[in-house]
């Protein structure tokens, strides 16, 4: 049966931010104990704490103070909100020296690394079942859930209604699978103008892996699985429909990502987050498109996920009010409140009615918090998936075996350690 189309016409529309972008059993926090952390200092008496995020700019700031500052006057606690210039390299100054932050931001494909060292308290948020499974599963690693998500971006495909109509197509023609998929980029294929264009790695080669059933590592992320049927069965779509000129990858056409290359026409689809709103209406208002689910692969619906969590230190004095405080920042309300300032999804099921109702536009999006996958989950595994990116730069000429042969090599080593 085929998938109907969530189709959204979208002109020149208010900005979206890069960000994903979002208690442990005290008496009346609302929290439950997640892992095997001591529990916290009670949260009775103030408490002074310190918050790290990773702004996208002065919205976000402000809306993260002023949040911060409500809590604050209603527990009588403190609360210093700071913005990193390098959040990782922030963070890990913060615990090699012994000071960090008693909140953050942290983000997903951090979370393993920071987790298994030793630095993060596990704790769970009020109605923790409320967040979207995915993101639950996102944030846990070694059976263990760390932290609250804060909020979530994924990714869906974008369509320039003038290149669509001019080749004829309708919207009979959306595509749903990913066959439709290959014929219409053909079809939108013309000059200078390449059907499909993507930004290059695993962020979006990633979107076909999963259609196609497969990822990089097992579900414990305790194995490799590059060299799986799955996986590699993703990557020869994307290698195939690249040979035959209809999808390219933004270098190819002279654009730094799938979004620049959007915005100039040359790409008449692209493969982009709910971020790319913000960048075509500033960079790019007379640009019309259309936004629609990733077309479903032989597995079904696939997309990714990009999230990060509010992390607590392990070291933190003031656990207890840190964890009140994350039940404050992602309360509902609080949650609609940080999507009107600063474009963010909301991480919790319960507001997408409301959220979708309020941007409609970002329907599809949306929709994939309920099938995306988060992204590599496992320590040690950033200078492996840098050297897999590095190798799928070249995937059209690429020997797909060879490559994901090399990254279970080097995977297999790196969670050995």
């Amino acid at each position: 049966m085929k998938r109907t189309p969530r189709l959204f016409a979208i002109a020149a529309i208010g900005s979206l931010t890069l960000t994903a972008c979002g208690g442990s059993g005290f008496e009346d926090s609302g929290g439950g104990e997640a892992g095997d952390s001591e529990a916290p200092a009670s949260a009775e008496g103030p408490a002074e704490l310190t918050m790290l995020i990773a702004s996208s700019g002065d919205a976000e700031t402000e809306a993260v103070e002023e949040a911060a500052a409500e809590w604050a006057e209603e527990s009588g606690n403190q609360v210093e909100v700071r913005v990193a210039a390098d959040m990782n390299q922030e963070l890990a100054q913060g615990f090699a020296g012994g000071n960090p932050p008693d909140i953050f931001y942290l983000d997903a494909a951090q979370l393993a690394q920071q987790a298994s060292t030793g630095n993060l308290y596990a704790y769970e948020a009020t109605d923790n079942d409320d967040f979207y499974p995915s993101l639950r599963e996102t944030f846990t690693w070694d059976d263990t859930q760390w932290c609250a998500p804060k909020d979530f971006s994924t990714l869906a495909l974008q369509i320039n209604t003038a290149a669509w109509e001019e080749a004829g197509l309708t919207d009979e023609d959306i595509p749903t699978t990913y066959d439709e998929l290959s014929s219409v980029a053909e079809q939108l294929t013309e000059g200078d103008q390449v059907g499909l264009v993507l930004s290059p790695g695993i962020d979006r080669a990633g979107v076909f892996v999963v259609g196609n059933g497969g990822w990089w590592l097992n579900d414990e992320g305790t194995e490799p699985t590059g060299t799986s049927e799955e996986v590699l069965a993703g990557l020869q779509y994307l290698q195939d429909n690249m040979a035959e000129g209809h999808v390219a990858y933004a270098g190819s056409v002279d654009a730094g990502w799938g979004g620049e290359a959007f915005g100039t026409g040359r790409a008449a689809m692209t493969i982009e987050g709910n971020w790319i709103r913000g960048a075509m209406s500033n960079d790019y208002p007379d640009v019309d498109y259309t936004v629609v689910e990733v077309p479903e692969g032989p597995a079904g619906p696939g997309t990714l996920l990009f999230s990060q969590c509010w992390g607590v230190a392990a070291a933190s004095d003031a656990q207890a009010q840190a964890v009140e405080l994350i039940n404050h920042l992602t309360d509902p309300e609080q949650q609609m409140e940080f999507a009107d300032a600063f474009g963010v999804m909301p991480s919790r099921q319960s507001v997408a009615g409301e959220y979708e109702e309020a941007y409609p536009e970002d329907a599809p999006f949306i929709a994939g918090g309920d099938y995306g996958h988060g992204p590599v989950n496992a320590p040690g595994m950033t200078p492996v998936v840098e050297d897999l990116n590095s190798q799928l730069e070249g995937i059209t000429n690429a020997d797909l075996q060879q490559v994901m042969e090399s990254f279970d090599t080097n995977a297999s080593s790196a969670l050995d350690q």
